[in-house]
């Protein structure tokens, strides 16, 4: 999916990355981590979430409808920034969006924002897979 198609708050993520040099990459991906917000009560002790074992460090991910769209609820520990802030960008990003939309968006944009550059290879797997398990949940959902 070309970076233009993307959804449009996903897309704002990848201009601002894009736009950032290496440092403020990474302090980006700090400020996302930030901002993940906590899980709601009920998915405490991830109840219902699914993990996804491709990453290092234990990631939940959760998807529901919010009227026509979708919304994840995702819990990584912040012992892991970087995960914690991509995981938080992409339920940023891809809220609202319809579940089609999510499983249209493919992995590339992360070489758009410039994550390659930041992050090993075997980080980049796991924040792909991350992806990957969304737009499954998502499609669940359709």
């Amino acid at each position: 999916m070309p970076e233009r198609d993307l959804p449009p708050r996903l897309r704002e993520i990848v201009e601002e990355f894009r736009a950032s040099d290496r440092d403020e990459k990474l302090e980006l991906l700090l400020e996302y981590a930030d901002r993940l917000p906590p899980l709601p009560e009920s998915l405490q002790g991830h109840q219902n979430m699914e993990q996804v074992h491709e990453c290092m460090s234990p990631v939940f991910v959760y998807a529901e409808r919010e009227g026509e769209g979708v919304r994840f609820h995702m819990d990584v520990p912040a012992e892991a920034p970087t995960t914690r802030g991509y995981a938080s960008l992409l339920s940023e990003g891809l809220r609202g969006t319809t579940p089609e939309q999510v499983a249209a968006v493919s992995a590339d944009f992360i070489q758009e924002m410039g994550l390659h550059k930041v992050l090993s290879p075997q980080r980049l797997n796991g924040v792909s897979a991350i992806l990957a398990y969304m737009k499954r949940q998502a499609l669940r959902l359709a």
